[in-house]
């Protein structure tokens, strides 16, 4: 059977990944074996989607139906391939102005980011597979549906895609406290990947490492950071001011 987030029980879920659905994870319960098992667990490498064995317990807080002892998450969008979809946005004759997001795990920030970057014309975001918010009903919902009209990119590798963005030409701006230049003075009348990081870690070394260039907000109270989205928001309207 089938929710908006999520397929329960052991066909359902091998039906699902076999008519190409974006199944962004999957729970077996831990011991379960049978045939139909052994099928979903080889599905389930071929298409590398992520899996994990848990209790029982932790698949019957999610739904108390006939689940079968198998649950899968749905995502509501189609994801994009940025190698795709970058030649496609220069073609247009426009400098693309994309969003990295690194570490990003509370789903409300992750929204109001999308729906920042939607009204701004943000050509993509791009997210990693691993360490961020699910993209489910929450999250649409405070997108104001801005999820359904800007492409989202799922990378395996932040860092490898970085490196594909600047062998591509596109400069990547990274906003972080740990930067000396404030974020106006930086050049955003280029094409330019603008990477957000969490606001517990902030973006990882890795990432800010290859960062082109590192930009702040400056903050002149007492409060050490601006909720991630805000700064999000204030970076991209920077690009957006200076185009226009």
């Amino acid at each position: 059977m089938e929710t908006d987030e999520y397929i329960y029980g052991t066909r359902a879920v091998i039906e699902a990944i076999n008519k190409g659905k974006t199944v962004e994870r999957v729970f077996i319960k831990t011991g379960l074996q049978n045939e139909l098992i052994h099928e979903l667990i080889s599905l389930v490498k071929e298409h590398e989607i992520a899996a994990q064995f848990v209790p029982i317990e932790k698949i019957n807080r999610i739904t108390r139906k006939n689940h079968q002892g198998v649950l899968a998450f749905v995502s509501p969008i189609e994801y994009t391939n940025i190698e795709v979809l970058l030649p496609t946005v220069f073609e247009t004759g426009k400098d693309p102005l994309l969003l990295v997001l690194d570490q990003i795990t509370d789903v409300r920030n992750f929204g109001a980011i999308a729906r920042s970057a939607e009204c701004a014309g943000v050509d993509a975001i791009i997210i990693p597979e691993k360490g961020m918010a699910r993209i489910g009903a929450d999250a649409i919902k405070t997108s104001a549906g801005a999820l359904h009209h800007v492409p989202v990119c799922k990378v395996k590798s932040l860092t490898k895609t970085i490196h594909f963005l600047q062998e591509s030409g596109i400069a990547i701006l990274a906003s972080t406290e740990k930067a000396d230049s404030v974020y106006t003075s930086g050049n955003f009348n280029r094409p330019v990947a603008i990477v957000m990081g969490s606001e517990e870690s902030g973006i990882s070394e890795a990432v800010l490492k290859i960062a082109d260039e590192k930009l702040k907000i400056p903050l002149l109270g007492n409060i050490e950071s601006l909720n991630v989205s805000v700064s999000a928001a204030l970076m991209i309207y920077e690009a957006v001011r200076q185009r226009s």
